[in-house]
């Protein structure tokens, strides 16, 4: 599994590709700024980008600006954002357009070594990788009773943003302390309330649910 790398601190750049090599990937390229970046997902074409937001020089959102770009390209590019914020605009659009491969993790919310590599994994094979942090930022934009998620009640919306973390019916369950049919009704309800088809594919009601919030901005 081959990984670009964006991040501009030596030391936790050196301790991710000391990380991923230790776990069997190989670093096709562990890069510090933007205009690196752009041209080792162009020419080196990875299976996944670990990509910190905001890179040299301007130190903005180059980084996630050159994973959209990358994935216009190559629609399906993996990426993974590592970052200490939460670039809203940039995010709904990473997560919106559908095609799968998408990850958002906070920096200081990222506790362990084993945490960041199943996300990276996960990632990689076509699923999401979603901080709970991040989803509650985007769904808090979601307000009014103009808004489809006022239609939802309290329950639904807690499912709703384990679901949106990539967790199975089966991982909300557990975590709610209710039964897997209980969660299966609540999600059928929130799927009816969005307007969105019934999906049994974890990845793709993500995708879907994230895809609907965004355009419903």
């Amino acid at each position: 599994m081959r990984v670009v790398l964006a991040e501009d601190l030596f030391l936790l750049r050196d301790g991710l590709v000391r990380l991923l090599e230790a776990h069997d990937f190989e670093i096709a390229a562990a890069v510090e700024s933007g205009p690196e970046l752009a041209r080792a997902l162009a020419e080196l074409e990875p299976d996944v980008a670990v990509v910190d937001v905001r890179l040299p020089p301007t130190h903005t959102d180059e980084g996630l600006q050159c994973a959209l770009e990358a994935r216009r390209k190559r629609p399906g590019l993996p990426v993974l954002v590592l970052s200490q914020h939460v670039e809203q605009l940039y995010a709904r659009e990473l997560l919106a357009d559908g095609s799968g491969g998408v990850g958002y993790l906070l920096k200081d919310r990222v506790f362990d070594a084993e945490q960041f590599v199943d996300a990276v994994w996960r990632v990689a094979r076509g699923g999401t990788a979603m901080d709970p942090q991040v989803i509650q930022q985007l769904l808090a934009r979601q307000s009014g009773d103009d808004r489809p998620l006022a239609r939802l009640t309290p329950r639904e919306l807690e499912v709703l943003e384990l679901m949106a973390q990539g967790r199975t019916n089966t991982a909300i369950a557990a975590r709610l302390v209710v039964t897997e049919r209980a969660i299966a009704k609540h999600t059928a309800n929130i799927f009816a309330k969005l307007g969105l088809e019934v999906s049994d594919d974890d990845n793709r009601r993500v995708l879907a649910v994230l895809a609907y919030l965004d355009h419903g901005r």
